[in-house]
């Protein structure tokens, strides 16, 4: 287990979403990314998952919201933004070495991007996130 202080995991997160092509960004509507320690109980129970279940079955992040692919053209007006949750606990328990810390928040945050741009599990890890 490895462990970054919150200012060092909150800048890897920052500096995966800034080495984003400007065209992505420019296409972020709506959408709050955030870090969290750990996924709460109802974000587990969205996934149909217990916090029993999920022991040893790290969730790394989360995307919650409606993928760019599938809103309409009002979508966005007053509405809730999605939110993409990067959890720092689980990140830490999972690996042992910086390095591989580091490249697995990187993954993570491209993994939950992805996903708000319309791309399923398959698709992803296809890619390698």
């Amino acid at each position: 287990m490895y462990q970054l202080t919150d200012e060092e995991f909150d800048r890897v997160v920052e500096d995966t979403l800034a080495a984003f092509p400007e065209r992505f960004i420019e296409a972020f509507e709506n959408v709050a990314i955030v870090v969290a320690d750990e996924p709460t109980p109802h974000q587990l129970r969205s996934l149909g998952r217990t916090e029993a279940e999920s022991r040893g079955s790290e969730l790394l992040g989360l995307y919650e919201g409606v993928p760019l692919t599938e809103r309409g053209s009002g979508y966005g007006d007053g509405e809730v933004p999605d939110v993409i949750s990067i959890f720092k606990g689980p990140h830490e328990r999972c690996f042992a070495t910086r390095e591989g810390l580091v490249e697995q928040i990187r993954k993570t945050v491209v993994h939950e991007v992805g996903h708000y741009f319309g791309n399923d599990e398959e698709t992803l890890r296809a890619m390698g996130y």
